[in-house]
């Protein structure tokens, strides 16, 4: 986006337009209405109490006393309503804000999880940085910021036709000049200041997403860069990514300074101008003193209202910024969401339901269809058996399982498998949850009802037997990831398999950081529940738990054969005809 302009209040109202008539949109009106009579209330109050301040100078210039303290009462009067409608204007508008909120970051949860299109987002290349922030930063200054500028919009229009009125009854050449200056003004700061205040208001906000995210996954890898030693490394990537953050700051300092200084300058004509006008009326006698002041806080109120624009326009320039943020990502989830697959001139993989897992003439690809890692693959997995997939690394192994996850779709072909609910997938690199011990086994079932008993017997098996003792129990909360070692978390994995049954599991490198009893160990407690799988690894000791081994090579070809065939040496591996 690189201007303030009719493309922001079309993305601004493609993403408020479901909450204002989606499930809660009677909710949502109903505190709006409330907020808008609040606001007309407060606003009637504001012309009353200009009024009497007028009136308030005019008896203490005349020394009028009874007429003085007649307009005290009523002041304080009107002031006992004003402070709590004031209040309640406040609450009812930030309440509106929260429950638009929670609506739009479950919508945004939804779509983001919803045909996995947080995973699509990972893989696409798509220029769409920093989910986290838009799920969070930019939904919370979304809602806020948008009731703000609406109801400072509907208050600056009460404003200017209530205060306008008293204006016009004291010096129409007063109304005449102030709309004209107020237009003359708001088109200059549009004009040199628009384009270059979005630019860097957006890029301040992506500069500052980078550099949380660079300093969260230092955190998330402490122990990896501590044995790399990388801390100087890191430490400058750090720094860098804070001067980026610097130097636009910089910059957008300079430009707010010389708005800046447009506007203080704009701004101090409406304190002196009323009095300039009025004066020759008082001279004249024709109109008490007090009107001096009555007229400057109508010309005041009506100024500002009129100038909202250009009052608040670095606030606008960065609720801009935030707005295309938010509506490039809505549009990435609102594709995915449609149908994360959909493209007719590039080749998908066909996904076919049944109580089975075969691979049918699969030609598989990367996402971006550059590179072919295997062609016309054709196996099934018997059931109550093992498949175990070897080959050089590089060569598709972990991405022929994202392709029967339904991860990947670049290629032709037709991959049979069964519902959700029947697979299980223990990827490389094991998954830590937030949470509880109990949550950790359940994952990815939260539903499933295991008793304490139950869980410690799976614990056992996979040979972490004292693991609910050391951390206080199964309702223990730990950084799992940062306190368990890399061996015990594929234990702590693999037990997700004995607890939540699946008829089928998928394991990529489940055991490689297990010793070999260990992993012994952990593969006949899969065979025993008669579970059927496929592993990939490089371990030629796995070929001991499988019935069959597919060989893939890096030339795209394949090899299907006897996992007895398998020796201690890969290099004395049994070549077989290619079958490609």
């Amino acid at each position: 986006m690189d201007r303030l302009n009719l493309n922001v209040l079309s993305q601004f109202w493609t993403i408020a337009k479901s909450y204002w008539s989606g499930d809660e949109k009677w909710q949502a009106r109903g505190l709006l209405l409330g907020v808008v009579l609040f606001l007309l209330a407060y606003t009637g109050l504001s012309v009353v109490l200009n009024n009497k301040r007028g009136v308030l100078i005019s008896a203490l210039s005349a020394q009028d006393e009874p007429r003085f303290w007649q307009t005290v009462i009523i002041f304080l009067g009107v002031l006992v309503v004003y402070a709590p409608l004031l209040a309640g204007y406040t609450y009812l508008r930030d309440r509106l804000s929260l429950q638009w909120r929670r609506w739009l970051t479950h919508r945004f949860v939804d779509r983001y999880f919803h045909h996995r299109a947080y995973y699509d987002l990972h893989i696409s290349g798509i220029d769409i940085d920093n989910p986290d922030q838009r799920i969070t930063e930019d939904v919370r200054s979304f809602t806020q910021e948008s009731l703000t500028f609406l109801l400072v919009l509907v208050e600056s229009v009460l404003s200017v036709i209530a205060f306008s009125s008293v204006l016009w009854g004291i010096s129409r050449p007063l109304v005449l000049f102030l709309v004209l200056y107020a237009l003359v003004g708001t088109l200059v700061t549009t004009v040199v200041f628009g384009k270059p205040l979005v630019r860097l208001n957006f890029e301040q906000l992506k500069k500052e997403a980078n550099l949380r995210f660079s300093l969260v996954r230092i955190r998330e890898n402490a122990e990896a860069i501590a044995f790399y030693r990388g801390e100087e490394r890191e430490s400058v990537q750090v720094k860098q990514r804070f001067l980026e953050v610097f130097e636009n700051v910089q910059r957008l300092l300079v430009w707010e300074l010389n708005l800046n200084i447009l506007t203080n300058a704009y701004e101090f004509i409406p304190f002196i101008l009323p009095a300039l006008v009025v004066a020759p009326a008082i001279f004249a006698g024709e109109i008490e003193v007090g009107k001096v002041s009555e007229a400057q806080g109508a010309f005041i109120r009506v100024f500002f209202s009129l100038n909202v624009v250009v009052t608040r326009f670095q606030a606008l320039t960065t609720f801009g910024a935030g707005i295309n943020r938010l509506y490039t990502f809505a549009e990435f989830l609102e594709r995915t969401d449609a149908d994360p697959v959909a493209n007719e001139q590039t080749p998908k993989i066909q996904m076919v339901e049944a109580d089975r897992v075969a691979i049918e003439h699969l030609s598989l690809q990367t996402p971006n269809y550059q590179r072919t890692l295997v062609e016309d693959l054709s196996v099934e997995l018997p059931a109550g058996q093992g498949l175990l997939v070897m080959g050089a690394s590089g060569c598709g192994k972990s991405s022929l399982l994202r392709a029967i996850a339904g991860l990947w779709h670049a290629g032709k072909g037709t991959i049979v498998c069964p519902e959700a609910k029947q697979m299980l997938f223990l990827p490389q690199r094991p998954y830590m949850v937030l949470g509880t011990l109990r949550d950790q086994l359940l994952y990815p079932n939260p539903a499933l009802e295991a008793e304490d008993q139950r869980l410690q017997q799976v614990l056992e098996q996979v040979n972490l037997a004292g693991l609910a003792e050391r951390f206080g129990g199964f309702d223990a909360e730990q950084d799992w990831a940062d306190v368990l070692s890399l061996g015990e978390q594929q234990r702590l994995t693999f037990a997700r398999i004995l607890l939540n049954q699946p008829q089928y599991a998928l394991l990529d490198e489940a055991t490689s950081a297990l010793d070999l009893e260990n992993e012994a160990r952990l593969y006949q407690q899969l065979q025993a529940t008669g579970t059927t799988f496929l592993s990939v690894g490089h371990r030629t000791t796995l070929a001991n738990y499988h019935q069959s081994l597919l060989k893939l090579s890096p030339d795209k070809t394949w090899q299907i054969q006897p996992s007895l065939a398998v020796v201690q040496d890969p290099r004395e591996w049994v070549e077989l005809p290619s079958m490609t």
